[in-house]
């Protein structure tokens, strides 16, 4: 900690810091070096997502979260992690490589990107996604490590369901298609999800043991959503719901794996049930200020619809 302002002054490590379209590491990594921290942003490939965050001032390094070795290799030397991963099958493993060396080196401050969902969920009571179910897990494993560990549990991203899912037919159709029925939801914006753990990470120690549930500005059904879409867009946007099993065809389409497609229809099942309809005012106590609006949002990425 700097003896002045109080801030943390270790290196801090950022997984998954090259990410893709609603990813939260090359944002959050933008941050951090805007803050003045110093940031080993660690990548899966060396691309050109890399050298952006080089060009930003990261120490860029190059690994695999399942393997032990490169675990030790990348986490010696920072004091905090920002853990966060793609859905994968993978995701457990990882999780427990990240633990063990994190425990064995005795780093400072922990903060774990999981999901909601998990605040209703325990031994006995799961989700059809098996993303989900090893988020959970994910969790337990933390926390029995008795590592300091934050937990971010933001809802459902704006930058998935509203944009990469929805981006075509909004351009082509007019139309919102999802299979969410009347379910309200508060998507958050992964902008968003990275500013709160900005702020976490400038005094972590302040925030150990706690779980934070993050949404967006709005409770509401879809809808509403499309006729933001109409009003940012200057032109009628409609919703329509969709079946389930349709949805999942056109998933397969893109050429997303079983594992993620399960996770996808769960999350969307769960909208349908109202599992989804949760509000909180942690990203405003932790941040200062309001989350991103879902017309200024559409605003952001106009260019997509």
């Amino acid at each position: 900690m700097s003896e002045s302002s109080g801030r943390y002054s270790k290196p801090i490590l950022v997984t998954g810091a090259a990410g893709k379209l609603g990813s939260v590491g090359q944002t959050l990594t933008r941050l951090l070096i805007q803050r003045g921290q110093t940031v080993r942003a660690m990548v899966h490939r060396e691309d050109e997502r890399a050298q952006l965050l080089r060009e930003l001032g990261a120490e860029v390094v190059r690994g695999d979260l399942t393997s032990l070795d490169d675990m030790n290799r990348i986490i010696k030397g920072c004091g905090a992690i920002f853990f966060s991963m793609s859905v994968s099958p993978s995701y457990l493993n990882a999780t427990t490589n990240v633990t063990a060396v994190a425990k064995h080196l005795g780093v400072d401050a922990l903060v774990n990107v999981s999901q909601m969902t998990v605040a209703q969920m325990s031994p006995t009571i799961t989700t059809g996604s098996p993303q989900q179910k090893l988020h959970w897990l994910s969790e337990q494993v933390l926390n029995w490590s008795g590592l300091p560990v934050i937990h971010l549990r933001p809802t459902v991203f704006m930058d998935g369901f509203f944009l990469k899912f929805s981006a075509e037919d909004i351009k082509l159709h007019n139309e919102l298609r999802l299979p969410f029925a009347h379910g309200l939801t508060s998507p958050i914006a992964a902008s968003d999800v990275a500013f709160a753990a900005a702020s976490i990470l400038q005094y972590p120690q302040a925030h150990v043991g706690q779980a934070y549930q993050l949404t967006g500005p709005h409770l509401r059904d879809l809808d509403f959503y499309a006729s933001e879409y109409s009003e940012v867009l200057g032109r009628r946007i409609t919703y329509q719901d969709i079946d389930l099993d349709s949805w999942r065809r056109s998933l397969v389409a893109r050429d997303i794996d079983n594992h993620t497609l399960d996770h996808l229809t769960t999350m969307a099942r769960l909208h349908r049930l109202g599992r989804y309809a949760r509000m909180t005012d942690d990203f405003n106590k932790l941040t200062g200020r309001e989350p991103m609006g879902f017309q200024d949002f559409v605003r952001l990425h106009q260019s997509y619809f």
